[in-house]
């Protein structure tokens, strides 16, 4: 427990952003294994689209600093090459 009053407020932010992290992150886990599937299922057109949506998604978080620069571009990397990749 905080022992000052100033602590406990950065306690409370530190829970809030956690939670918020958590949830986008778990987002975009779910969509990525979305993507998958669907390339699995050897369905061009909408892993196509599904990969437009989790390259939107990671996009989106890394501007309000969820991912680093580096992590995001590896990230959509390794997804467009097994975009790429379907016959």
């Amino acid at each position: 427990m905080a022992g000052k009053g100033s602590a406990g407020k950065r306690q409370r932010q530190n829970e809030t952003n956690r939670t918020r992290n958590k949830r986008a992150k778990s987002q975009v886990r779910t969509a990525i294994r979305t993507f998958k599937e669907t390339v699995e299922a050897n369905d061009k057109e909408k892993a196509a689209q599904d990969l437009g949506t989790v390259v939107k998604l990671i996009d989106t978080y890394t501007g309000k600093g969820l991912y680093h620069k580096n992590t995001t571009a590896r990230k959509k990397s390794r997804l467009s090459a097994m975009l790429n990749g379907m016959q």
